[in-house]
């Protein structure tokens, strides 16, 4: 055998240890997802069984069809979130994009500065803004509703940063061919960069879903009403009525963690897109 064979074995061996280490470590990280589904179609007293029944011996629907049945029911919690959640996805990727455009295509006065003082907004804790946003939502007659929750929603720092870059690594080359063929900014921006920015568009509008669906502490504080109650708080409510159900709360749990499964892989193909783009400099 000579040395280029047993140098790729070596490699193949390498690769194959190193996979086999991710299953594993990716296996852990399922683990409490695997329990909170098997968890779900379990009777109440099949739940704290010894060892753990990860495939129930005797799976029941019954937990599910409680979670939207009794009380007020998780459907209109859902459409309270999705709507929400699928508004901010479609408008905050487009803000953050024109304002990224701005940040990096458009040349003026102190815009490295302005942008400086906009990523210094990262750093300033939520909670420290909810008693303004409070008198400013009650000012604008916009408190107890989903306004309080879309229109804030709909600025994103953390987007405006990460599509900026992006913008950064596209060729001006690009952009200054099209202003000599008499193209305006607004139609460099819907006409070249929306379309190549598809991934890194589609990675952020799946973040943004992730933070709106899972948003607890705004909708908290600004909701009052029941009926406009978002999955969270439905959650919260549905374990507060359950008491110590456990397999009735692991089915709202499992209920409320789908939609985030099926928007990701929806978009995990332009999620791989955006990091593979990200690494391509112009």
């Amino acid at each position: 055998m000579n040395a280029r064979s047993t140098r790729m074995i070596k490699e193949r061996l390498g690769k194959g240890l190193n996979t086999i280490i991710m299953a594993l470590f990716s296996l852990l990280l399922l683990l409490p997802m695997i329990w909170m589904i098997s968890t779900s179609f379990k009777k109440p007293k099949d739940v704290f069984t010894y060892p753990i029944q990860w495939i129930p011996f005797d799976p029941v629907l019954i937990n599910h069809i409680k979670v939207w049945t009794t009380g007020d029911g998780f459907l209109l919690f859902y459409l309270n979130s999705l709507k929400i959640s699928v508004f901010l996805m479609i408008g905050a990727p487009l803000l953050a994009a024109l304002a990224a455009y701005g940040f990096s295509r458009i040349e003026f006065k102190g815009r490295n500065a302005i942008f400086l003082l906009y990523l210094c907004l990262m750093m300033i804790p939520q909670q420290v803004l909810f008693v303004p946003k409070f008198i400013m939502f009650e000012w604008m007659h916009i408190y107890n509703t989903h306004w309080a929750l879309i229109l804030p929603g709909l600025f994103t720092v953390f987007g405006v940063f990460m599509i900026r870059q992006f913008f950064m690594s596209i060729p001006h080359e690009i952009s200054e061919a099209a202003f000599i063929d008499g193209a305006g900014h607004f139609r460099i921006f819907v006409q070249l960069f929306l379309p190549l920015s598809k991934p890194v568009l589609a990675t952020f509008a799946i973040i943004d879903f992730t933070w709106t669906w899972n948003d607890y502490e705004n909708a908290l504080i600004f909701l009052l009403d029941k009926k406009l109650y978002t999955v969270p708080l439905g959650m919260q409510n549905f374990m507060l009525e359950a008491g110590v159900d456990y397999n009735l709360m692991m089915a709202a749990a499992t209920a409320g963690v789908v939609p985030l499964l099926i928007v990701f892989f929806i978009g995990q193909k332009y999620i791989i897109q955006g990091f593979s783009s990200s690494a391509v400099k112009g």
